[in-house]
């Protein structure tokens, strides 16, 4: 066997590999699918066939029960403060223990990154006694900013590493022109950090519209603070489960994450890509 037919087959085994375990998981995602446009009773006869009724009424009802548009803008509203705030103080982070490299910085470093090591489950019952304290708890505001403390870890260490390619000559050159910290910062460097803004915004906005267990502890006092994956789970009951429903509110709950991650899979390519050339 030649060197070429050996690389042909390496790479056919790996695609082969790949797709078996693309498979698995979405399989899932399929089975959900398929049951949302079933009946009640196809779905508890056979969940894994194809409908032989379809019922798309299942949507039309979901998405009035639910009050969908009330709670696609409340789940709108959380993700995007919980972006701005992660993007501003993760890029801010690591652009100062960047640049100014000392014994305190580097502890710094140290106490921003350990938290990605912490299980949530851990401090959850702490957390949501200090959020009724603050009056944080029950508000949309409130849940926004609390993505922050969990978001800025893994933004700062993805910012930190792309901000050792950027030449420090562009602060020195700012610094001459009479530029503070925080102009060169945002008029600068910022402006730099595009692609990888991009793959830390894409990959937030993933984890923060799915989100289930910090919604869970902290709007879920009212229909007014839900959010959609939590609305979804209304559905399903302790003693009876509509789960022809239960599996349209997913769908539906799901459907514009899954769309964005669509538009945006290229940039969080494009981030990972520049880092790796330029390092």
């Amino acid at each position: 066997m030649t060197l070429n037919q050996k690389e042909r087959c390496n790479r056919l085994i790996g695609i082969a590999v790949i797709s078996v375990i693309a498979l698995i998981y979405i399989y899932p995602v399929f089975l959900m699918l398929i049951n949302s446009f079933k009946p009640f009773g196809e779905v508890v006869s056979s969940a894994i066939s194809l409908p032989k009724i379809w019922a798309p009424e299942n949507y039309a009802f979901v998405f009035t029960k639910m009050n969908y548009s009330r709670l696609f803008f409340n789940t709108l509203f959380i993700t995007l403060i919980g972006i701005a705030g992660i993007v501003f103080f993760s890029s801010a982070a690591a652009y100062m223990l960047q640049r100014r490299r000392n014994r305190f910085t580097a502890f710094a470093r140290l106490f921003i990154i350990v938290p990605m090591l912490i299980p949530f489950q851990t401090i959850m019952i702490t957390l949501l006694k200090t959020m009724n304290v603050l009056h944080l708890s029950g508000s949309r505001i409130g849940l926004g900013v609390q993505y922050w403390g969990f978001g800025v870890s893994m933004g700062a260490f993805i910012y930190f590493n792309f901000m050792s390619t950027i030449p420090r000559e562009l602060d020195e050159s700012a610094y001459i022109d009479g530029a503070g910290t925080f102009r060169t910062f945002s008029q600068i460097i910022f402006p730099l950090l595009r692609s990888v803004t991009a793959t830390v915004v894409v990959l937030d906005v993933m984890w923060i519209w799915n989100d289930f267990l910090l919604p869970l502890l902290m709007v879920n006092r009212s229909n007014d603070t839900k959010t959609l994956v939590l609305q979804a789970y209304t559905f399903v009951g302790q003693f009876n489960t509509e789960w022809h429903y239960a599996m349209t509110a997913m769908v539906l709950a799901v459907l514009p994450s899954v769309v964005f991650f669509i538009m945006f899979q290229k940039n969080i390519i494009a981030g990972v890509v520049a880092g790796a050339v330029k390092g």
